[in-house]
């Protein structure tokens, strides 16, 4: 029997916890933070400065690197910064609006003058089914479409003006992360939940210290939550960080982003859905095996993301 702890209890840490942490995202900030500065040691130094051109553009450029004297330290602080930018525009203070994956505008690449969120921007759920419930089409816009467009756009000799670039360029560091936490690649549908999970949404899960979160949540937080470009540079580089994990070369230089959502749909039936998860909606309890998978999946997944972005960046920008 799967050890369970009062549901009543649990909800009130669950609610005071999404208070913190804001609307899921993968990763969190410090995951994406970290990301970031793991790419931009790998980038090039010429494509350092390429990047920098495009990311003063962003309308928060001068609150990335406000207080910051040392030239060298604000860009790589802007570049840190600039991959939570697709997160931060959906909070109160951005007035961005909410919209629908079936709207007119749901699948521009227009730059800056777009306000709104696009919140399914962040994944494409591979929509699967252990128990043969009825799976929905899949939407016609998502991470894979959308990341195609800018990649495509990146590069100067596309003809896209510096405003979509840089609009693109953010995005991208973004996105990138996304495609490589698991349940930002599935989506699954059982008897229990027959409208879908919503990549993890749906189901509750305990942690060793008693808090309940929703099983996408407990992925996303692997990192931690809000941190300073500083602290995730520290994060990173502290012994057996982020940045001391070694990658497949073979793997780092696979391109295409719906190959990335591929992998991490499978290591999400692998891992992600793992006993004692279960299909439905009850709370369970976590075990240390699964608990460890997660920790060793999520930074080895990050440190691949790091190891593509900064491909994929210097590639465009060459």
């Amino acid at each position: 029997m799967t050890p369970r702890f009062p549901f009543s209890i649990l909800a009130c840490v669950a609610l005071t916890l999404g208070s913190l942490m804001g609307p899921a995202s993968a990763w969190w900030d410090a995951g994406h933070m970290q990301i970031a500065y793991v790419a931009y040691k790998k980038l090039d130094a010429p494509i350092k400065d390429k990047v920098d051109v495009l990311l003063r553009l962003n309308p928060d450029y001068q609150k990335w690197t406000a207080g910051i004297a040392d030239s060298k330290t604000a860009k790589l602080h802007a570049f840190i910064h600039a991959a939570t930018w697709a997160d931060d525009i959906k909070t109160k203070e951005y007035n961005y609006t909410r919209d629908k994956v079936d709207s007119p505008t749901a699948g521009q690449n227009i730059g800056y003058s777009d306000k709104n969120q696009h919140a399914f921007w962040h994944y494409k759920d591979l929509n699967w089914t252990p128990d043969g419930t009825p799976l929905p089409p899949p939407d016609a816009v998502d991470l894979v479409t959308q990341l195609n467009l800018m990649i495509a756009a990146l590069p100067a000799s596309s003809g896209a003006s510096d405003d979509v670039r840089s609009y693109d360029l953010v995005w991208i560091l973004h996105l990138v992360g996304d495609a490589h936490q698991p349940l930002h690649g599935s989506g699954r549908y059982t008897r229990q939940i027959p409208d879908g999970d919503a990549g993890g949404n749906a189901e509750q899960v305990i942690r060793a210290t008693g808090e309940l979160v929703a099983l996408h949540a407990y992925w996303d937080s692997v990192f931690g939550g809000y941190v300073s470009p500083a602290g995730a540079v520290f994060d990173a580089d502290a012994r057996d960080g982020l940045a001391s994990l070694a990658v497949n070369e073979v793997a780092a230089k696979v391109a295409d982003p719906q190959k990335w959502i591929d992998e991490s749909a499978e290591l999400a039936k692998q891992y992600a859905y793992a006993a004692p998860v279960s299909l439905g909606r009850n709370p369970v309890l976590l075990t240390r095996d699964y608990e460890t998978n997660a920790r060793n999946i999520a930074h080895s997944q990050a440190a691949l993301a790091a190891a593509r972005l900064a491909n994929l960046i210097n590639n465009a920008l060459r």
